[in-house]
């Protein structure tokens, strides 16, 4: 179940932006007047808003699986989004991309074009209250700068609040990370080094056509299939129990339902592939399972002992990413 490589860029931790600190002391009396210290009152408040973790912090957003999978599992890929209301004057599009140069957390190109980075570390609990409040950034900033991490005000919007839900989340996988210069082709010296060096980071990774949110991968010993399902996680495991105690559970000779990750509120099975087994002929095997899925979710009998074995073994290969 080897999750991908980032690229060896340095990380932007989160850095607090002056005009957000409050000025008042943890100490000193709360402004509001209640006559206690601030730490205790207000101060108690915006403390437990930045950090309290939202648990799927994309739900709402269309594809939200895709979402999981290009934070977590996808080294190279960009997606064209729409916002509410339509772009601003001077931007002609936004860009998510799994990850940006130096892991900015996003960049304003010189024709005013915004890439918003997806895998950067996050200043809260909120993944996507801490990227809506990039994203809002990068708009307003000077074309040809990348954004800097800052303090996320605890009631700011989120992604929810700033993407069109009627637009689809379409992502684009690709092979290396040339997506983050405008001219890849003529890079030279330290530049084309940079991008040569996280190229050769990135595991090769391809998005199935016929199911939602699901990447295979390729690694030297074998390769993987890793498909985000949005299922809740009790009924989803129940559901893989169930075939995988009928024996229907793989994806055709040779491969094998090995666990799951668990990634921002949403459950990700894990299937080993040999390593003849190409993205393209995972698509009919992958299709056949989601209607045995769909059939096997549907069941709401109480699991057999065998299919309880099933499930506490899936449930001990279990990794947690976030």
């Amino acid at each position: 179940m080897a999750k991908k490589r980032r690229p060896q860029t340095k990380a932007a931790r989160p850095q607090a932006a002056d005009a957000q600190i409050a000025a008042v002391g943890a100490r000193e009396p709360c402004p509001c007047g209640s006559g206690r210290r601030y730490k205790a009152c207000h101060g108690r408040q915006a403390a437990q808003a930045v950090t309290e973790l939202v648990q799927r912090p994309f739900e709402g957003l269309p594809g939200e699986g895709d979402w999981v999978a290009l934070r977590e599992l996808v080294p190279a890929a960009t997606v064209e989004l729409h916002l509410k209301g339509g772009l601003p004057e001077g931007v002609p599009s936004v860009t998510l991309a799994t990850v940006l140069p130096m892991a900015w957390p996003a960049l304003r190109r010189d024709n005013g074009a915004v890439l918003l980075g997806l895998q950067n570390d996050t200043a809260s609990g909120d993944i996507s209250r801490d990227l809506a409040d990039t994203l809002r950034r990068a708009l307003a900033a000077e074309p040809g700068n990348p954004v800097a991490a800052e303090r996320v005000p605890a009631d700011g919007p989120r992604l929810q609040d700033l993407l069109d839900p009627a637009q689809p989340f379409t992502p684009v996988v690709h092979e290396g990370f040339e997506f983050w210069i405008e001219d890849a082709e003529n890079a030279t010296g330290e530049v084309a080094a940079s991008l040569e060096r996280a190229n050769e980071a990135a595991i090769p990774t391809a998005r199935l056509a016929g199911v939602e949110a699901a990447y295979w991968c390729e690694t030297p010993e074998k390769n993987h299939l890793r498909w985000v399902m949005t299922h809740p996680e009790e009924q989803l495991l129940d559901a893989l129990a169930r075939l995988h105690a009928a024996g229907a559970s793989s994806l055709g000779e040779g491969t094998r339902l090995v666990g799951s990750f668990r990634a921002h509120g949403l459950t990700v099975p894990v299937w080993d592939l040999p390593v003849a087994m190409r993205a393209a002929d995972v698509e009919k095997p992958a299709a056949a399972f989601a209607e045995r899925l769909t059939e096997a979710l549907a069941t709401d009998a109480p699991l057999t002992p065998e299919e309880r074995r099933a499930r506490g073994g899936l449930t001990n290969r279990q990794v947690t990413l976030s």
